[in-house]
């Protein structure tokens, strides 16, 4: 007795297609050109979900930056500064209080500056 495959077939094609739904043109219509463009999807999002990571530390140094500037620091000696008075916040914290609360951040930076001054 052979086997047929017509179902697993149409099942591979059924969800390669509802994947391509809304894309442009022949890419969401026909299947060759429908899992050429899925493939290359799967492959945009995998980069993405890692450049997503490096995107948003940077937005955060440079939130950072700005607010430690405001207060007569540069990045650099804020980060150098909070190290060493023992802060174990990170840059998404900082970046969030940097935002939301500026007297909280105005109080980091003194603390840096302490911090920077006792060290010499």
């Amino acid at each position: 007795m052979r086997i047929k495959r017509g179902v697993t077939s149409a099942k591979k094609r059924r969800k390669i297609m509802k994947q391509s739904k809304g894309y442009f043109g022949a890419k969401s219509k026909l299947y060759r050109l429908a899992r050429q463009a899925v493939m290359k999807s799967g492959n945009y999002s995998y980069i993405g979900r890692k450049l997503k990571k490096r995107d948003m530390r940077s937005l955060w140094i440079a939130r950072i930056n700005a607010a430690a500037r405001l207060n007569g620091l540069s990045y650099s000696k804020f980060i150098y500064g909070l190290k060493s008075s023992g802060s174990s916040l990170n840059r998404k914290i900082l970046a969030d209080i940097a935002v939301n609360d500026a007297a909280a951040f105005s109080g980091l930076c003194d603390m840096a500056k302490q911090s920077i001054a006792a060290k010499g």
